[in-house]
């Protein structure tokens, strides 16, 4: 399917336009944004088994709405960026490579003895995580770095020689190399990363001090492992793609979008691609950052898609970035923005378990079968059917070419048979059920991130994002506390839009033996120097003068006697003691609710991101509104909040212009979403063309 913002019929772009390119779980949404501003969104199905399939559906709806070839699509785009869940769906689907680990002997289980805390510790019976390395194919090697730097035991090369020969017959494919205290002195995993090199054999090599030079053996060993078992699929899948789309008429490398929110090429990631894992959500930080011009520098973002829901906050202008992920139960310690996920969305399956009760998710249909409503196959109820049922969405074409039309029949019939029936109930107060109960989910996502780390969501903006968001938003708002939300013109092609939006980023850190914060100043001083010349160039590498990088610096703190750390924004030309203790301990007081008043602090890790700055192609401003829209139809809908079926007109987006205030109920069908207003609350349009509901 195929839709523009601007209405006028087949409007050629003004070049030279930019493109971004989301891969979602159940739809891949391409945007275009031209010189001028104007902004045309594709939408097609995803392609699990081949993603690029996907990519390449979009392009062609593109040449399809433009009526010229995709060679002058590509040739006449500056900017192709690309946010794929490639990386993480390796992981979940468990596709990866067979990696084989070369480890330090006495610690060949260190892998699968993980922190020795289980993930359901009340739940016995729980299966622990599959190891991605088994016992066999992890291979001890005598040599012994110290937790000073100091050799202990030098690397036996011949017994690593050995090692390698027999991993190389069982087939092994990636190969890992994480050796005690390698972060301190890196030292022996560099003589075995040149061993592994003399002996050939292995195509995929993943280096911890080049993964993750970090404290803590288990993070560190897991994060090489992890970036072993992906690449040889997600880097092979980005080469591929890189040159199809080169061959078609790209003039620009790939960019990609990475966990922390920022952009590379993929000449730069091809070596650490477990930097992509949150490479789909993390793109929606570039449009938080555009959303908050209008709309305030505190949000928390819920963009729901047709298989998950991933919740994110704006706190004074900048998103969180941590580095500590967990992906299906395995520890990555990568820098990476703080976002929550939940299996939530328009697909999520709803049923009734052995004991008549009705559970809703995580499992989703996925694009294909997708819901019933799709027609596509798919035979189990969903919350996008419910959503059919009571009236919300209408029957018909999914905006532009339909490529997928909604059947109301199957949506009643499926929530009839599977959940009506079996729980007493009619199709109606089925429906609402399933929708009550999904948005239950959706505020625990909310709650997770904002009032369980010590944020009153009263004090910040809901932004309902992605195809099914706009549709829950004043809900959740609503349970949440928040005061009003707002819903972007483009919400379904969300993360796409923030691609557009976004600066590449290149993250570089030193590790610490703990150094106390009173002896630390002339340390840090040359540390962030350093640091900050990697930064340069890094980016220098991907063509940006100096003048156009902007370095963020960080610092790890904690009190002395403590295992975590607590980050804070740190300036390293201006160093004052009592300053960075007040910054940490406001910090710490945050999230702890207490503090050491004569603790001594100790400083554990020193960050800097280097941030290579790109004007930002700003959105057309549209005509603000004259009269009063009118409604395309009105439609008996069935609103929660008020549990009754009322009259509701059902307006066009692009009918509604900056200025336009209209009191619910309502609906507004724009081409990548629906938005549902309920009748104790009011609508009106910005100044930035996005539709904001006032809660009541």
């Amino acid at each position: 399917m195929d839709n523009q913002q601007n209405p006028v019929a087949r409007k050629a772009p003004a070049k030279p336009w930019r493109i971004g390119v989301d891969i979602g779980g159940t739809f891949t949404d391409m945007i275009l944004v031209d010189a001028a501003g104007d902004m045309f969104v594709f939408k097609e199905p995803s392609v699990p088994s081949n993603p690029a399939e996907g990519v390449l559906a979009t392009l062609a709806s593109a040449e399809r709405y433009f009526r010229f070839g995709q060679s002058e699509i590509l040739a006449g785009c500056d900017l192709f960026i690309h946010g794929s869940t490639v990386a993480t769906n390796t992981v979940l689907e468990h596709k990866g490579a067979k990696v084989g680990l070369i480890t330090t002997e006495g610690f060949r289980d260190s892998l699968e003895i993980r922190r020795g805390i289980r993930f359901h510790q009340w739940d016995h019976r729980a299966p622990y995580p599959e190891v991605l390395v088994p016992r066999y194919l992890r291979r001890p090697v005598a040599g012994r770095i110290d937790s000073k730097g100091g050799e202990r035991i030098p690397l036996d090369r011949e017994a690593l020689a050995r090692a390698l020969d027999e991993l190389a017959g069982d087939g092994v494919e990636s190969l890992a190399v994480a050796l005690l205290n390698a972060y301190v002195n890196p030292v022996h995993e560099k003589a075995a990363a040149e061993v592994v090199a003399e002996k050939g054999g292995f195509d995929w090599l993943s280096v911890s001090t080049d993964i993750a030079p970090i404290l803590g053996e288990y993070e560190r060993t897991s994060t090489t492992v992890l970036n072993a078992y992906i690449a040889p699929r997600v880097v092979t899948y980005l080469e591929t793609l890189n040159e199809a789309l080169q061959n078609r008429g790209l003039r620009r490398p790939l960019l990609l979008v990475q966990s922390n929110g920022g952009m590379v090429s993929v000449d730069q990631v091809t070596d650490r691609p477990v930097n992509l894992v949150l490479s789909g959500p993390a793109a929606g930080v570039g449009a938080l950052n555009l959303i908050s011009e209008t709309s305030g520098d505190n949000l928390i973002s819920m963009e729901i898609g047709g298989t998950s829901c991933d919740v994110m906050m704006l706190v004074g202008g900048h998103v969180a970035v941590g580095d500590e992920l967990i992906i299906d139960e395995y520890h990555v310690s990568i820098p990476s923005i703080e976002v929550h996920t939940v299996g939530a969305g328009g697909g999520t399956i709803a049923s009734v378990d052995a004991a008549g009760m009705l559970v809703v998710g995580p499992q989703g249909a996925g694009a294909n079968p997708g819901p019933a409503c799709y027609g596509l196959g798919g035979t189990e109820p969903t919350a996008t059917d419910a959503q059919l049922v009571l009236g919300r969405l209408a029957a018909g074409p999914i905006g532009g070419e339909g490529s997928i039309v909604l059947d109301a029949q199957k949506a009643h019939q499926v929530v009839e048979s599977k959940i009506a029936k079996p729980l007493g109930l009619d199709k109606t107060s089925a429906a609402a059920g399933i929708v009550r109960l999904l948005e239950q989910h959706l505020l625990h996502a909310v709650e997770r991130i904002s009032t369980e780390r010590g944020y009153d969501p009263k004090n910040f903006t809901l932004v309902a994002a992605g195809g099914a968001g706009p549709l829950h938003g004043a809900s959740v708002g609503r349970m949440i506390g928040c005061k009003s939300v707002c819903i972007p013109r483009l919400a379904g092609a969300f993360c796409a839009l923030g691609m557009l939006h976004s600066n590449l980023r290149q993250d570089f850190f030193q590790v610490l033996y703990p150094v106390r914060l009173e002896d630390a100043g002339p340390l840090i001083a040359k540390i962030f120097t350093e640091l900050g010349h990697k930064a340069i160039a890094a980016l220098a590498r991907q063509g940006f003068e100096e003048s156009a990088v902007v370095l963020k610096s960080e610092a790890d703190l904690r009190y002395q006697g403590q295992l975590s750390s607590v980050r804070i924004a740190f300036d390293p030309e201006a160093f004052d003691t009592a300053q960075v203790r007040a910054s940490f301990e406001g910090e710490y007081r945050r999230q702890f609710g207490h503090t050491q008043p004569e603790g001594a602090i100790e400083i554990t890790a020193l960050r800097v991101a280097g941030i290579g700055t790109i004007p930002p192609l700003m959105p057309a401003a549209r005509t603000a509104a004259t009269g009063k829209p009118k409604p395309l139809e009105v439609r008996d809908v069935y609103i929660n909040d008020e549990e009754m079926w009322q009259p509701t007109p059902v307006y066009d987006g692009r009918d509604l212009t900056p200025g336009v205030r209209l009191s619910g109920p309502l609906i507004v069908r724009e081409p990548t979403t629906t938005v549902l207003v309920s009748g104790r609350d009011r609508l009106f349009v910005d100044a930035a063309d996005n539709f904001v509901i006032e809660l009541n």
